[in-house]
């Protein structure tokens, strides 16, 4: 490491740790009146958000809650869960984001993984934990979150109910200081094989997590996701990577945001049109069911942006919002990533195109925010040229990746084999550093000695007219190693042949975009697509049920 030159600070002179309570100073100071809104249910103000944290610290410290221990949070997407997001690493605490979609048995697994200590659980979730409680090794309680006028019965050994565990909390709390280092938060990649991995980040990570977030989707006229008129609604569960870390962010803001408590369609789009939504993420599968709603048809979407994540944002899919007017853009990163790598970068000169035309420009991956640095690395960890061309596994550093697994340190060594954070994505990049990821590494198709993308594939038969969405896995094959099979969902009212999507692949061979063997020789047309508990695409289910 270079010799450089340290100078002494002043004997007084403060060391500002990056802790997540500094989050919370600006939003009511620029806002203070600003609403935070449940639903259609309730709302309040920035200013009684912040008394909300201090009490919620001081119920949480009352129930024996102490620095180190960790809290585990079950619930829908809430303001309450927006206080836990804070409250709960303010006081030293770790917060464990469970997600609710698991199976009972994975979901017992995290909790007893993770260690947790007192839960807060939703009235709609205590028959999951009911029925597994002898198996919860460490929880000491449990504190009730409802939406009805009195909580449910339980057998569980409760605190008491949230909001008047609240009411009966004093109204102030004095957060210390401590190392920036301290662990903020846990939660649990959902991987297609063995059990869920623990992921974890400090109060450093995510403080310059919200920082950079707060810049990559603020700062270009090109791309306005967050700026100070914004209206903010995720439609990306809280527990999944903290809601993408972007409540973190519109708090930090002061941000009009409203959360719509269990995800339904077309109370999200009704929401949507009640507030007059600017700014949302979600997966593309949550992106089409909102848009086959009847609500939808008549709602004003022309200043709606959306970030797509978790799956590709694709052709078909961009096209059929820009006809509703919605401006989508693709986000990318994973659990281990906190999750921000890149957007979606337009220049000026890409908005004097209709938007309809815009759509090449906002599926690609995009370029690597602020303090991100991608590349593009062969087997052997060399990287492959800038060309657009050339194919590779994206690693990546940046101040907010995981520095390991949560008890599993040679897991942790296979993610940061060579000093880079291994995504486990295939992608080439432009010259320009525009980034498009073209598969899984475990997705790719081997086919006749080359590498089929299925994410390309699906792109192609996504934009026929008739299709709403597309899964493409490798299957056996004696002759060729292994060959595509699609599976296809319609948009409602449509229909389409396997002939059909075959003569619309074929213009994309005759134009050199795909060879003649990468079209489908197989397909079924299917109700639903298999999807993961965060709403991706589950590749290895569909394999697994094509085997069997």
């Amino acid at each position: 490491m270079a010799q450089t030159r340290i100078l002494s600070p002043a004997n007084n002179a403060y060391q500002y740790p990056l802790l997540i309570k500094n989050l919370l100073l600006s939003g009511p100071r620029y806002n203070p009146d600003q609403e935070i809104h449940y639903a259609n249910r309730s709302k309040y103000t920035y200013t009684t958000l912040v008394e909300r944290i201090h009490r919620l610290a001081n119920a949480l410290t009352d129930a024996g809650v102490k620095p180190g221990d960790t809290v585990a949070v079950m619930d829908w997407d809430t303001p309450r869960y927006l206080e836990c997001f804070f409250a709960i690493p303010m006081i030293g605490a770790v917060l464990h984001t469970i997600n609710v979609r698991l199976s009972p048995e994975q979901i017992v697994y995290t909790m007893n993984h993770a260690e947790d200590d007192v839960v807060l659980v939703h009235d709609d979730f205590l028959p999951i934990l009911e029925a597994v409680k002898g198996e919860i090794k460490t929880v000491k309680s449990y504190i009730q979150l409802t939406d009805n006028d009195a909580p449910k019965e339980t057998a569980l050994n409760t605190a008491g109910e949230y909001e008047s565990l609240l009411t009966r909390a004093e109204a102030h709390f004095d957060f210390p200081d401590f190392d920036e280092n301290s662990v903020a938060t846990t939660f649990y990649t959902t991987g297609t094989t063995g059990n869920p991995k623990g992921v974890y980040f400090s109060h450093r990570q995510l403080v310059l997590h919200t920082l950079a977030q707060v810049g990559s989707l603020g700062f270009s006229d090109e791309m306005p996701l967050m700026r100070s008129n914004s209206v903010y609604m995720p439609v990306t569960p809280m527990f999944h990577v903290h809601a993408w870390g972007v409540p973190y962010a519109a708090t930090m803001m002061g941000i009009k945001q409203v959360y719509p408590g269990r995800y339904e369609p077309e109370l999200l789009v009704d929401l949507l049109k009640e507030h007059k939504v600017t700014f949302s993420h979600c997966v593309p599968t949550i992106m089409q069911m909102m848009m086959a709603t009847e609500s939808i048809k008549t709602a004003d979407l022309s200043n709606w942006h959306v970030l797509i994540g978790g799956s590709a944002l694709t052709k078909g899919l961009c096209d059929a919002g820009a006809k509703l007017g919605i401006r989508m853009y693709t986000g990318y990163g994973m659990s281990e990533t906190c999750p921000l790598l890149s957007t979606t970068y337009l220049k000026p000169e890409d908005l004097e195109l209709p938007l309809e035309q815009q759509t090449d420009q906002r599926v690609k991956t995009g370029i690597a925010v602020p303090l991100v640095d991608l590349e593009i690395v062969d087997p052997s960890g060399k990287p492959v040229p800038h060309d657009g061309e050339a194919k590779g596994e994206v690693v990546a550093r940046a101040p907010w990746l995981t520095q390991s697994y949560f008890k599993e340190p040679e897991k942790g060594e296979e993610l940061w084999e060579g000093g880079w954070l291994h995504t486990g994505d295939v992608a080439s990049m432009e010259p320009d550093n525009t980034l498009t990821i073209k598969d899984r590494i475990k997705d790719v198709i081997k086919t006749g000695g080359e590498w089929l993308s299925s994410l390309d594939l699906e792109n192609l038969i996504s934009q026929h007219p008739a299709v709403a969405g597309a899964a493409v896995v490798g299957v056996p094959d004696e002759k060729w190693g292994e060959r595509p099979y699609a599976l296809v969902t319609l948009k409602p009212g449509e229909d389409a042949s396997l002939e059909d999507i075959q003569k619309h692949l074929q213009q994309f061979v005759d134009k050199g975009d795909i060879n003649k063997w990468a079209i489908p020789e197989q397909m079924d047309f299917v109700d639903d697509i298999p999807k993961t508990s965060v709403g991706k695409i589950n590749k290895k289910l569909i394999r697994d049920q094509l085997k069997d």
